[in-house]
């Protein structure tokens, strides 16, 4: 009996450890990735052992399953209120938004487990995993990259609504971002990983890196990135074997003929990241690499991050209470930016030879990428950013309650908002549409709109019991100022959350409206000079009786106001306001 004992507790012991090793590990060639329930098992699993670990749900997906949250705490704290009082960085990890895309989710599995067995845990910074993202692609799982090197399957870009989640964070429309918004306004993190992999031209790295562009990002924030936390990240991950350059696409389609900085907008994790005044990067492992070396680069990028969070961690919690103040006081903010072509660093680039021979499909000229033939070459980088629409924030934007998405999305992003007390009327600016563009097929489900035009005028308006007052003075300034004005890259105009209010509702009958037209400019003479002077201004108002006809009734007090008027009001002038 002692001696079957003895052979029991090497079996039960080397049976602990073989559960304690992720789906990637126990795959013979390393070319696998875990599936959803997998992923989910092992952290509950885990979870079970381990007292510094605790998992989360939130939400809802849109495929019915909730976001699982894995958070690490040395001192076993896990309440983010009483994180903040101890003086604690929060740092948020995110895996698998695109789940053909799945080294983080491999990674941060054997990372977590790393951490706590070696007790090697931060104890300034509070970790936190968010185990796979898209868990609605995951499930679709095949193999839908074609130009991707392994693994043997994996899941599909699009969610179950076929919409790319990193599109999505601005406009909301997954309630996989609704829930990923209350975990990111819950433990309001001071830096944001997203772990990912691309396409593109092929060269010697296995990893490239995507980081808030240092131009729209705030000067304190800017300047630590720039200055210390990027080229900390780029010395450890070249110390740690996996040299890192820049992500960007080739000025003129091949890298070697320069890379432009990839500018994320707020439509993107790190963009959206970016409106609340956090530190955000981007992982993108190559496709081309092998699998595992995919997972083990972005292992040590992670790795490398938590090093250097732990060891800044004050300075970051100092940064974040200057940088938020900053921005509740910040006058002027940036809606749009180009790169300045006239601006130009370089670097140092790694890659493989471009070049052609005759198609084996077409019988044309083909590109392709020699990898006999590497060269390093010092090419263009642009990473200068100018901007080219700025706007001057109001002292509140005043907002219809009609508008439910905008009210919603706003609590949830903890935006300050009171409601008026009554009915009341107001001196505002008020916006119209004066011009804009709108793309010709829907772009993640809706048509945006781009180039957009303002002609604004000041307006008594008339606004009612329960309508929203958003004062510019909060640390969330950014977001409540690039998602409420229309002109923004990706404003809720541009997302068409105002589309109703660009249709016109009442018309005139043209035979009807013929007389009193007549008697309208025979009683009002500025009225007909002013017709004269356009028809003169104008040969195709001038030959178009029809024309001429809305001419007159777009300028008769017949007119509907609220026609391209944009419906969120701007406070210009500090006014009492009844409030509740």
């Amino acid at each position: 009996m002692k001696k079957l004992i003895l052979l029991i507790f090497p079996l039960l012991f080397t049976a602990i450890a073989d559960a304690q090793l992720t789906p990637f590990e126990q795959s013979n060639d390393k070319n696998y990735t875990a599936t959803y329930q997998q992923v989910i098992t092992y952290y509950q699993a885990l979870a079970k052992q381990q007292p510094q670990m605790r998992l989360f749900n939130y939400g809802s997906t849109d495929i019915g399953k909730p976001l699982t949250l894995v958070v690490l705490s040395k001192d076993k704290v896990f309440d983010p209120a009483q994180i903040k009082k101890q003086n604690k960085r929060v740092l948020l990890i995110n895996n698998g938004i695109h789940p053909g895309e799945p080294e983080g989710i491999d990674a941060s599995m054997m990372l977590v487990r790393d951490l706590l067995k070696k007790n090697q845990l931060p104890k300034d910074v509070v970790l936190c995993f968010i185990a796979l993202y898209n868990i609605d692609g995951s499930m679709n799982r095949g193999v839908s990259r074609v130009n991707q090197n392994g693994p043997r399957a994996y899941g599909f870009r699009g969610n179950y609504r076929n919409l790319d989640l990193n599109r999505d964070f601005i406009k909301a429309d997954s309630r996989n971002a609704l829930a990923f918004a209350q975990i990111l306004n819950t433990w309001q993190p001071e830096v944001f990983l997203d772990n990912h992999t691309s396409d593109g031209a092929d060269y010697q790295y296995v990893m490239t890196l995507i980081e808030t562009q240092k131009d729209k990002q705030n000067l304190t924030l800017a300047a630590y990135t720039d200055k210390t936390l990027t080229p900390d990240l780029y010395k450890g991950m070249k110390k740690s074997g996996f040299e890192m350059i820049p992500y960007g696409a080739g000025e003129q389609g091949l890298p070697d003929s320069g890379i432009v900085s990839f500018m994320e907008t707020p439509r993107f994790s790190t963009g959206y990241a970016a409106q609340h005044n956090i530190i955000s990067y981007m992982t993108e492992t190559h496709m081309l690499k092998p699998f595992d070396k995919r997972v083990w680069a972005t292992y040590a990028f992670m790795q490398n991050l938590i090093g250097i969070c732990q060891r800044d961690a004050k300075l970051l919690g100092e940064m974040k209470k200057k940088v938020d103040a900053e921005v509740a006081q910040q006058k002027t903010f940036g809606l749009n930016w180009q790169v300045d072509e006239s601006k130009v660093d370089t670097i140092t680039f790694k890659g493989y030879a471009a070049e052609y021979k005759t198609s084996d499909v077409s019988g044309l000229k083909r590109l392709y990428y020699d990898r006999n033939k590497p060269y390093t070459k010092t090419v263009k980088f642009y990473n200068t950013y100018k901007i080219t629409a700025t706007v001057d924030k109001p002292v509140a934007y005043i907002i219809p309650q009609a508008w439910a998405k905008v009210i919603d999305l706003f609590k949830l992003n903890k935006v300050a908002m009171s409601r008026l007390a009554h009915d009341t009327t107001l001196d505002l600016q008020m916006y119209y549409i004066a011009d804009y563009k709108t793309g010709n097929r829907p772009y993640e489900g809706h048509y945006l709109h781009s180039n957009v035009k303002l002609n604004p005028v000041d307006a008594k308006v008339r606004f009612y019991e329960g309508d929203y007052v958003v004062y510019v003075n909060q640390p969330i300034n950014r977001y409540i100022v690039e998602t409420l004005e229309p002109q923004g890259v990706d404003s809720f105009f541009a997302w068409n959350f105002f589309d109703s209010m660009l249709g016109q509702k009442e018309y005139f009958s043209d035979y009807v409206f013929e007389d009193v037209a007549a008697k309208m400019l025979k009683e009002d003479p500025a009225l007909r000079k002013k017709l004269d002077d356009a028809k003169a201004a104008d040969p195709k108002l001038a030959g178009s009786a029809a024309a001429q006809l809305n001419w007159v009734y777009r300028n008769s007090p017949y007119f509907e106001k609220t026609y391209l008027r944009y419906p969120v009001g701007r406070l210009l002038q500090t006014t009492k306001l009844d409030l509740r």
